[in-house]
Parts: C-alpha cells; sequence; structure tokens
C-alpha cells in the first residue's frame, strides 16, 4: 500500500483521470496498482512521490528489470509515473518533473506472423468447401461470404475495418481497382485480382438468391457484409470468430489466425516475389514507409532461417 501522503496525491491524480478523461474503472486499477508498487519502492528507500528525483526513478526502474519484469512492462510503469508527476507539476504540487528527462527501456519491434501461401491455399480450400451446391441456401451463403472476405482480403490488405464497411457497389463494378476509404478518412485505390471479383460475384449471386424469399430485405443493404447489428455491416469481431472456426476446420492452429495476419501475409508474399516498398505502403495504406519496411526484415529472417537449415550451417569448411 501507498503511504498516506502518496495516497493522497494518486487519488488526485486518479480523480483526474476519471474525471477529464473518463478513464474506465480497469484502467484506474491499473495504474493505482502500478503507482502504489512504485511508492512502497520509495517508502522502503526512505522516500515518497512528494520529494523523489530522477535517480530514484530510475532506481526503480532497475528493479523492475531485476524482478523480471519485461521491457514492455517496465516503460508501462514509467509511463504511469511521468503522467502523474506531470499532473502534479501543472497542478503546483511539484516544482520540477523529475519524470521528464528519463528515457525507458529499448524495446525491440516483434515481427508480425505471416502465414506460408500453403497455409492460405488451406483456409480457402476449407471456405470453398462450404460452398458445395449441395448444401442449403443459407449454409451456402455463409461459406461464400467467408471465401469472399477471405479472397478480397489476400488480395488487397485491407484493414479488417474497411473489409467488412465495403459498400454493395464494390461487388457491382467490373473494374480492377476498388476505392478504399481508410485512415484519415483517405482514400486509396487497390488492385482487385480475378480471384477476388469471381468470390465477390458468387457471393453477390447468392445473397441475391437467399434474398428472395424475404422480399430483398438483404439485397437492398448498402453494405457488401450486411448485418442487422447496429453497423449494419458485418462486425469484425464477427469475422474474426468464423475465421478462426475456418482454420481449425483447415487443420491449422486457430490462435495463429486472424484478419490481421492475414493482411501481413499479403504484403509479405508481395514483397517476396519482389514488389516495390513504395507500392506496398500505398496498398496497405501506411502513412510511413517505415510501417512497411517491417516486411522486409521479415523476409530477411525467413532467409536466415533456410540458411541455418542447410546441412553445412554452422561447420567450417577446409581444403582437402
Amino acid at each position: 500500500m501507498p503511504r498516506m501522503d502518496d495516497a493522497r496525491l494518486i487519488d488526485l491524480y486518479l480523480d483526474m483521470l476519471a474525471a477529464e478523461r473518463g478513464a474506465a474503472a480497469n484502467t484506474l486499477e491499473a495504474y493505482r496498482r502500478d503507482l502504489g508498487d512504485f511508492s512502497h519502492h520509495l517508502g522502503a528507500q526512505g522516500g515518497a512521490i512528494a520529494t523523489a528525483q530522477a535517480e530514484e526513478i530510475r532506481g526503480y526502474l532497475g528493479d523492475l528489470s531485476g524482478r523480471g519484469f519485461s521491457a514492455a512492462s517496465v516503460a508501462r510503469r514509467l509511463s504511469a509515473i511521468r503522467q502523474l508527476y506531470r499532473f502534479l507539476y501543472a497542478e503546483g504540487n511539484r516544482k520540477d518533473d523529475p519524470a521528464a528527462a528519463i528515457e525507458g527501456p529499448k524495446r525491440g519491434r516483434p515481427l508480425p506472423k505471416v502465414l506460408s501461401v500453403g497455409h492460405v491455399d488451406q483456409l480457402l480450400a476449407a471456405a470453398r468447401e462450404g460452398m458445395d451446391a449441395a448444401r442449403p441456401t443459407n449454409e451456402r451463403l455463409r461459406a461464400a461470404r467467408l471465401n469472399c472476405l477471405l479472397e478480397v482480403l489476400y488480395a488487397t490488405g485491407l484493414r479488417v475495418s474497411e473489409l467488412v464497411a465495403l459498400p454493395a457497389s464494390a461487388a457491382r463494378r467490373d473494374e480492377r481497382m476498388l476505392i478504399v476509404r481508410g485512415k484519415g478518412n483517405k482514400e486509396r485505390l487497390v488492385p482487385l485480382n480475378q480471384s477476388a471479383k469471381q468470390a465477390m460475384r458468387d457471393y453477390l449471386a447468392l445473397q441475391e438468391e437467399a434474398a428472395k424469399p424475404k422480399k430483398g430485405a438483404i439485397k437492398a443493404s448498402k453494405w457488401l457484409f450486411p448485418s442487422f447489428g447496429e453497423s449494419g455491416h458485418l462486425t469484425r469481431q464477427h469475422f474474426a470468430r468464423d475465421l478462426k472456426a475456418l482454420a481449425s476446420a483447415a487443420g491449422l492452429k486457430p490462435r495463429q489466425i486472424s484478419p490481421h495476419v492475414l493482411r501481413h501475409a499479403f504484403a509479405s508474399h508481395l514483397i517476396d516475389h519482389g514488389a516495390d516498398l513504395r507500392a506496398v505502403q500505398q496498398m496497405l495504406g501506411h502513412a510511413d514507409i517505415a510501417t512497411t519496411q517491417i516486411y522486409t526484415h521479415v523476409a530477411s529472417e525467413r532467409l536466415k532461417r533456410v540458411v541455418q537449415a542447410h546441412p553445412l550451417a554452422g561447420k567450417r569448411l577446409t581444403k582437402r
């Protein structure tokens, strides 16, 4: 538990988070726990939040590392401490900000999970199995929707929020490019291959067939993937659940499959086949090419694994 004076300062900060920023109960509890641990450490050294200096904060961060905290967890604790001291300085409870100049631990950016081309083919094959003509129309429609989602996602690398919100008109255009409205309300053009266009046509045809007995209720929707939910279109969560179920049916590990993993696969497979980095950046809708460059590291890591698997890897070759 934090000392009484520390507890008062922490409460003032948490009250501000709740009143001015609308912080959720879980968020407030996490901050209280992190800052309480900081106060406990200071108290054990004879210090307090109101008087702590930069060296004492660095000592706490070192203590966290010694306790086995990851770099990400240490960085999160430091962020809470920085925000606390920024607040105390602004409110006049401190005349300085001892955390302002402290640098957080360096965190290596994790490489994105990537599916092989073979794994993508397994997913698509499993989706198409559900479209068998012998199945009831509603089952075929769900399978066609999932197949369409997969084909379009793998062909375009769309964000899942962009994918599920595609307009119905996207399937009715016979064009090679798709106009997408992404982050910041910015529009971009992404190419559509024949497989994706055919999947959209097949899905639309089944959608119209299923709508006939319902007097066109689904057909009239402005969304390509309509739903009766509040948004009017399929949710990201619904697609993610369907995708994991499909992964299980395809013999893949569901925890390794998500819409974002397929977006990564789109980008990585393009770069593996020599695509220009700038072109991939534009298709993904990345504002900064540095974000796209992570896929070049994925390709490099894959090459390293190939080399390390060579029979002579790690062995010294000598002249005979």
